[in-house]
């Protein structure tokens, strides 16, 4: 069992029912997923960076991802219908409680210079999204090994009613925010 996901069901519910006076323990707000993209735009032009994204992103996370395709035609990027131009992962449950453990803990640590998310990441439902430069900061992943850098974007969706409820959850799952 994660670390997180038993921090969550023994001392963080309970802490969250106090603070915000919840009458019903499923008004508690809960981390539904968490979804991974990666947008490859140029890249997509050559078939042997793709799979690397998608051997990377199989490490990372351990599922295979869905490759995501261009709906619609455009001439000035050279994008054809049908076109792979990225992919992305949907966790959740006990692969989503790992990777954030993961993530917390050992891969935002591991970012250069780093101070701490903005609140702004957040959406005006809670929902936070965030976006990683290099892929190379995940464990899993050899340095030496990686034939090109790439980014990706990370969104946690939550079910809380409001923003300052997401901001609760997420401090006391020790996510690191900007003071």
């Amino acid at each position: 069992m994660s670390v997180l996901l038993d921090l969550y069901k023994k001392h963080i519910k309970k802490k969250l029912i106090k603070e915000f006076c919840y009458t019903s323990i499923m008004e508690v707000p809960k981390i539904n997923k968490i979804v991974i993209n990666v947008g490859l735009n140029y890249l997509s032009l050559n078939k042997k960076k793709l799979d690397d994204v998608i051997i990377n992103l199989k490490l990372i996370t351990g599922q295979f991802p869905i490759i995501t395709k261009s709906k619609k035609s455009i001439a000035s990027f050279k994008i054809r219908k049908g076109f792979p131009i990225g992919c992305k992962i949907t966790l959740r449950k006990n692969n989503m409680w790992n990777f954030l453990d993961k993530l917390i803990f050992i891969v935002i640590p591991r970012i250069r210079d780093f101070r701490g998310f903005s609140l702004k990441s957040l959406d005006n439902y809670g929902n936070l999204n965030i976006g990683i430069k290099e892929h190379t900061i995940f464990p899993e992943i050899d340095y030496e090994k990686a034939n090109f850098l790439h980014g990706l974007n990370i969104s946690i969706i939550l079910n809380s009613k409001s923003i300052n409820e997401s901001i609760s959850l997420l401090r006391n799952i020790y996510f690191p925010f900007k003071n």
